[in-house]
C-alpha cells in the first residue's frame, strides 16, 4: 500500500522524497543524523540546503526542535522543555556512563577549543571510579553494551585501535549531540545530578532490572 505524500510537502520533487522519507525515518529511529560520509552526508546536505523549514514545521507536533549544529554536520532533534514522548530512557547503569561523558566534553571543551572530543574506555571507566567511587562501574560486557546503545542514538562514535589492542585501548568520540541532549546549564548542575547516585556503598549499578532514569532521545 502507498500512502499519498502529504499536500503541503508537494513542492518537494519526486527524485527526493525517498531521501525525504530515510531523513525523517532516520531522525526518528536515533535522534540525530551525523552528515560526515557516506549516504547520511547525502541526506544532511538534502536536509540543511532544502528542509530545513519543513522539518521544523513536520516535528512540531511530536514537541521536537530540529537543530542544526553551527559547526559539525549534524542534524539532532531535541524535545521541546524536555517534554516528549519519544524520549529514551536510560537505567542506572548507563546514566553514570552518560553523565561521566557528558563531564569528559564539558572539561576537554573548557581547556581548550576542540573539533572533536576523544577519550578511551580507559579514561571512561577512570572517570566512573572518581565520578561515582562508592559504586561498582559496569563491567567490559555491560559497557561494550551501553556504548552501543550510545552510538545507536548518535552520541558517540567508537574504534577499536586493533585487532591486538585491548578494550580499554578503544576510543570513544564523544559527540555533541551527548552534550546537547542532557540540560546541564554548568557544572554545579551536573554535580546536584551526580549526587543523586552516591553514597550507595558497594552497591552495584549493572543490574539490568534497575529502575530507567533519566530522559534523552
Amino acid at each position: 500500500m502507498t500512502f499519498p505524500w502529504p499536500e503541503h510537502w508537494q513542492d518537494i520533487p519526486d527524485e527526493d522524497r525517498d531521501a525525504v522519507s530515510e531523513i525523517l525515518t532516520r531522525l526518528l529511529a536515533h535522534g540525530a543524523l551525523l552528515g560526515h560520509d557516506g549516504r547520511e552526508r547525502q541526506l544532511y546536505l538534502l536536509a540543511r540546503n532544502d528542509l530545513e523549514h519543513k522539518l521544523a514545521e513536520y516535528f512540531a507536533p511530536l514537541n521536537l526542535e530540529v537543530y542544526f549544529d553551527p559547526d559539525d554536520p549534524i542534524v539532532q532533534l531535541r524535545p521541546e522543555s524536555g517534554n516528549c514522548g519519544l524520549s529514551s530512557r536510560f537505567n542506572k547503569a548507563e546514566t553514570l556512563v552518560v553523565l561521566s561523558l557528558w563531564r569528559l566534553y564539558h572539561d576537554a571543551r573548557m581547556e581548550q577549543t576542540v573539533k572533536g572530543v576523544f577519550v578511551t574506555v580507559k579514561q571512561l571507566w577512570e572517570a566512573l571510579k572518581i565520578h561515582f567511587e562508592d559504586i561498582v562501574p559496569p563491567n567490559e560486557t555491560q559497557l561494550r553494551q551501553i556504548l552501543g546503545r550510545l552510538r545507536d542514538h548518535r552520541m558517540v562514535r567508537t574504534q577499536r585501535a586493533s585487532d591486538d589492542d585491548s578494550f580499554e585501548a578503544s576510543t570513544i568520540e564523544i559527540l555533541p549531540t551527548l552534550h546537547r541532549a542532557i540540560p546541564f546549564d554548568d557544572p554545579s548542575a551536573w554535580e546536584d545530578q551526580c549526587s543523586l547516585y552516591r553514597g550507595a556503598g558497594e552497591e552495584a549499578v549493572v543490574d539490568e532490572t534497575d529502575e530507567e532514569t533519566g530522559g534523552l532521545l
